[in-house]
């Protein structure tokens, strides 16, 4: 089965009295042909994609789990587990931990069941989520900077008060419920399906399609897509056991778990083909990708199992085969698109991103732009540096990656020293705004690039706690809609003080790189 091999050790499963791995597809067939969903969630669409499928020369479908009431399949898993609930667990009420999708689809439930629910959210939620959750009817309780937070609140809840904690994955009827997304493929393309696109955080998505299309149709490749930084489910399966994350991204929060499920893990491990890891790039690229076929704009992790397929198409070279991705939520917070329109072109491979020495002289850019030739530029930054050399940070417009490699070679055949920055991320995030700021009289600087809480209230907390050991010299940050604010920071360190600086930052707590050798900040900050 691709990169699972055999049956790994499932002594810790979640649950136990449903017998061996054989036939466990067949005991979830029974539960996801029984699911309630559809007194709250639709048969939702699967649309052909032409621009998309063109491109790709295959046949490209989209599940449009976007199109769901609250926008997001995850209505399905949770009103498929509340409404399970016996008259007395419906009088204590329930609660749940989520950032977004979750608690949407519990909060829906709960209104059309007539069960209250408290809903723990991290701080650092967007406020459009917030609202979305207590229009609904939720109660909502902010604690925690993160998921983990959250989730420790609620259950911290659900034990003194008596809540019935609502798992957003790690459940039997929560993986049933979206299990009914492949028993809908495969009733709305009676044809081949070649393969299933499927997002992955906590597993509870794939594993319940999994279920039901391995169960009919051994044959169809069900393919998890998880972005590089939150992997969970792909190092798991690679190690034999469920591996924790110390630290997951905020792009496709959606799908940003530390630790997938027990049960979702026992079901993935024997019932998946593969997982693909994709780059928050690549993730940027397959959202704009959708909108250009169906004017849709997906959510980042709604448009994750997009990514994965291209990417698999690209490196396994298939053609005309029919191929389903799907299109999990469509909760994006606006601010989001300008992190996402910017990094979209880079994804795709079709912007490349350099630094350029060039001659300090008069009509050393004249020269400089005749090496690029006819190629558009997307962006230039440079300032006088010194009376020799010059630094520039230059953004290009290229076909594919195959024309990058021939420009470095050309440039550096016409003597130019060139670096390509284009999967640097602190050179996108934070350098290219900031070409020409130097600094020549600081003195053992050193470069942090730090994610802070997106609250009020978390750069106050960072300058108490650092005090007045040492000088900031450099402080950049831009909000990207994203839970956590990415935040370059300069610090004058001494000799004398740098233990003191790293006992600091492990204190803090919050997630941090030390990025003093990166080569962006070399030439264009120093």
């Amino acid at each position: 089965m691709g990169l699972l091999g055999a049956a790994l050790d499932t002594s810790n499963a979640a649950n136990p009295d449903w017998g061996s791995l054989k036939g466990m597809s067949s005991e979830y067939l029974k539960k996801i042909l029984c699911a309630r969903v559809y007194d709250v969630a639709i048969e939702s669409p699967l649309d052909y994609a032409p621009l998309l499928s063109e491109r790709l020369t295959n046949s490209v479908w989209l599940k449009r789990e976007d199109l769901q009431p609250i926008f997001s399949f995850k209505i399905r898993g949770a009103y498929n587990r509340m409404v399970r609930l016996t008259d007395e667990e419906r009088e204590q009420g329930v609660v749940a931990s989520s950032a977004g999708n979750h608690a949407q689809g519990v909060a829906l439930a709960a209104k059309k069941l007539g069960i209250e629910a408290t809903i723990v959210m991290p701080t650092t939620t967007p406020k459009i989520k917030i609202d979305a959750v207590q229009r609904l009817g939720a109660n909502v309780v902010l604690m925690g900077d993160n998921y983990d937070g959250a989730y420790e609140h609620a259950r911290a809840l659900s034990n003194e008060r008596g809540l019935i904690f609502v798992h957003p994955y790690d459940d039997p009827d929560v993986i049933a419920g979206q299990g009914t997304i492949g028993m809908e493929i495969l009733k709305q393309h009676p044809g081949e399906v070649d393969a299933i696109f499927v997002p992955v955080g906590g597993g509870g998505l794939i594993a319940g399609i999994a279920a039901y299309v391995k169960e009919l149709r051994p044959q169809t490749a069900i393919i998890g897509v998880e972005p590089e930084d939150a992997d969970a489910m792909a190092r798991s399966i690679a190690a034999g056991e469920r591996i924790r994350l110390s630290s997951v991204g905020s792009l496709a929060d959606g799908v940003a778990v530390r630790q997938v499920g027990v049960e979702t893990f026992r079901l993935v491990q024997e019932l998946i083909d593969e997982v693909i890891v994709v780059s928050n790039d690549e993730i940027c690229a397959a959202v704009k990708d959708i909108y250009e076929d169906c004017r849709s704009i997906l959510e980042p992790s709604g448009a994750l199992a997009f990514a994965g397929m291209k990417k698999y198409v690209e490196e396994r070279r298939i053609s005309h085969r029919h191929l389903v991705a799907i299109a999990s939520g469509a909760n994006m917070n606006f601010d989001r698109l300008r992190h996402i329109s910017e990094r979209a072109e880079i994804g795709e491979r079709r912007e490349a991103v350099l630094a350029v020495t060039i001659p300090e002289r008069p009509g050393s850019f004249r020269q400089f732009c005749a090496a690029i030739g006819a190629r558009s530029i997307t962006e230039f930054n440079y300032r006088y540096a010194d009376p020799s050399t010059a630094h520039v940070f230059v953004g290009l417009q290229i076909a594919d990656a195959k024309e990058l490699h021939e420009l470095m070679n050309q440039l550096r055949a016409q003597g130019y020293e060139a670096i390509d920055l284009t999967d640097n991320e602190v050179a996108k995030l934070h350098v290219r705004h900031m070409v020409g700021g130097r600094a020549p009289n600081i003195a053992g600087e050193r470069l942090f690039n730090f994610q802070f809480p997106e609250r009020p209230g978390a750069l106050l907390n960072f300058l108490q706690r650092m005090g007045q050991q040492w000088n900031i010299s450099l402080f950049h940050y831009r909000n990207h809609g994203a839970d956590f604010g990415r935040v370059l920071v300069g610090m004058e360190v001494g000799e004398d003080s740098a233990d003191d600086l790293i006992a600091f930052l492990e204190d803090l707590n919050y997630v941090y790189t030390d990025e003093s050798d990166n080569p962006a900040l070399t030439l264009f900050l120093r």
